[in-house]
């Protein structure tokens, strides 16, 4: 492959393919061959904002031309099966808008086939790629906050109410996917409980929280609302040793850094009379210098070295499906009546 540029099509041109055309274009990486979209005006308008792009209808079409080494699929959860399937039958590389799927199955027969054709999956994962959540794993990995003891994420706006999804599936896989990308070995919740609103008597949760048991005691806890006034978007992970705060709404101090914390200290070792005594720390707070870096372009920019380099991309399907397993792991806990629900490490999962 050399130096040359991957050949990519673009399918969708509604609401984030023209993000998607707009990066791919500007990358030194990156060619974008096609446009392809049912509404044949829609695929020229955005196809003339490219260099060499031709507007198609078909992913068919799209498939048959000419220096396409990647697809990447911006339309409804629903279609993403069809279409990565049919890419993937042509020896593509696919990446996909989120979620993955629009089910555990359907993404699972994904992962499965990109795997047996040797190609890369990748799921946009796109505030995995913001110099925030770069930075913040690079923190957790190098120990910096110690054993993870808490995670609290807030995803909250007067947002557009969803026709085919709840908030659950809307919003919470941007916080489902940071902290899959943020934690040693991804997520992998001993249990699920959703507890979901609907207000507006719309027939599905417009506000949500969802609470996720982690390894070793800790606990992982998302909100999630449409029906907010005010917008906050805000991530809290606590440490045994320090405490970390991303406020994506703070251009000057994204993310800080905290030495503050609580210890104990054992002061008899009869195990029967054992009591401990609380150590309040306070120290420095660190605020890391951050690039301005378009989270978007450092995504495109990581599924080329993917395929390059012939590895998994750091947000690959496997990544998109464990983000699957705990919404479709919500949405029965919801059913159920906000019961928790267990998760194992492959793909049988079972109520408790």
């Amino acid at each position: 492959m050399g130096d040359s540029q991957l050949g990519v099509v673009v399918v969708g041109a509604g609401y984030w393919g023209p993000n998607l055309v707009r990066n791919f274009n500007l990358s030194e990486e990156w060619n974008v061959v096609a446009v392809c979209d049912l509404d044949l005006d829609r695929a020229e308008r955005l196809a003339l904002t490219t260099r060499t792009a031709v507007a198609v209808t078909t992913v068919e079409e799209a498939l048959a031309l000419d220096g396409v080494d990647a697809v990447a699929i911006a339309t409804p959860a629903r279609t993403h099966e069809g279409i990565a399937l049919a890419a993937i039958a042509a020896g593509k590389h696919v990446l996909t808008e989120k979620p993955l799927a629009h089910s555990v199955g359907s993404g699972s027969l994904m992962v499965d086939a990109a795997a047996d054709a040797d190609v890369i999956l990748m799921a946009d994962h796109t505030f995995c790629f913001t110099p925030a959540v770069l930075k913040i794993a690079e923190i957790i990995a190098a120990g910096d906050l110690g054993d993870i003891t808490f995670i609290d994420s807030v995803r909250i706006n007067h947002g557009l109410v969803q026709p085919d999804v709840d908030v659950f599936w809307d919003l919470a896989p941007h916080d489902l996917s940071i902290l899959d990308f943020i934690l040693p070995g991804g997520l992998h919740p001993e249990g699920v409980a959703a507890h979901g609103g609907d207000p507006l008597r719309l027939g599905k949760a417009c506000v949500g929280y969802l609470i996720m048991p982690l390894a070793n005691g800790a606990i992982a806890h998302v909100h999630v609302n449409w029906l907010s006034p005010t917008k906050i978007r805000q991530l809290v992970v606590g440490g045994s040793k320090r405490t970390l705060v991303w406020d994506d709404l703070n251009p000057t101090q994204r993310v800080s850094v905290y030495d503050r914390g609580i210890d104990f200290v054992t002061v008899t070792e009869d195990a029967e009379r054992a009591a401990a005594q609380v150590s309040y720390r306070y120290g420095d707070t660190w605020v890391p210098a951050l690039p301005e870096k378009e989270a978007l372009s450092l995504m495109v920019a990581e599924f080329a070295a993917a395929i390059r380099e012939h590895r998994p991309a750091r947000t690959d399907g496997r990544a998109g499906l464990r983000v699957l397993r705990v919404l479709d792991a919500t949405s029965r806990s919801l059913a159920n009546g906000s019961a928790l629900v267990t998760i194992d490490g492959d793909r049988k999962e079972s109520l408790t």
